[in-house]
């Protein structure tokens, strides 16, 4: 690709007001979807040494700070340690991360315990958000996780979450089984 398409994509990702949907960018640009997919991908390559980064969640990108600069941008904006997430609210956003789409009784099923206050503080933040609902009766809300998610824990996307301990996994497994089953007579 060349230097002003490449200088180009830059500058319609730094206007942009939040995440740019690819087919827009392609629009603007005159190309195809993969000459900016290989675009975006040069891109991308050229950040790994600076201070943005390129943030996708599924046909959608923006630009981001690198995580790496994390203490420095928090020192400059005068935040504090106060965001930081209660265990709590850490354990309900790694199963909505890890098993998006996926409904509040879902997510209790593997915790064990009520998670309405620990989704509300996640909604409240910017964590997670509706994404749909489960074509069911009552029809549940379904949540997965937003590009504030991928920012507070400096991942480009969701593909960059570390992989799980099979242990970790299979002790979800039987709490979620355990839950389901009936309970039995008296």
């Amino acid at each position: 690709m060349s230097a002003p398409l490449e200088s180009a994509l830059e500058t319609l990702l730094f206007v942009a007001d939040g995440p740019t949907v690819l087919d827009r960018l392609a629009r603007a640009l005159d190309l195809d979807r993969p000459a900016t997919e290989a675009l975006l991908a040069q891109l991308a390559s050229t950040y790994q040494s600076r201070g943005v980064r390129l943030q996708r969640k599924g046909d959608s990108v923006q630009l981001v700070s690198a995580p790496e600069s994390a203490d420095y941008v928090e020192r400059f904006l005068g935040l504090t340690g106060a965001s930081k997430l209660p265990p709590a609210a850490l354990e309900t956003l790694a199963i909505v991360a890890y098993r998006q789409p996926v409904t509040r009784s879902q997510i209790e099923a593997v915790r064990g315990v009520n998670a309405d206050y620990a989704i509300r503080a996640l909604l409240a933040r910017s964590l997670i958000q509706e994404v749909g609902r489960l074509e069911t009766v009552g029809r549940p809300i379904l949540f997965g996780t937003t590009y504030e998610f991928l920012q507070y824990f400096g991942l480009e996307r969701l593909e960059h979450l570390p992989t799980l301990p099979e242990a970790l996994i299979a002790m979800a497994e039987m709490r979620e089984a355990a839950s389901s089953e009936p309970s039995p007579s008296l």
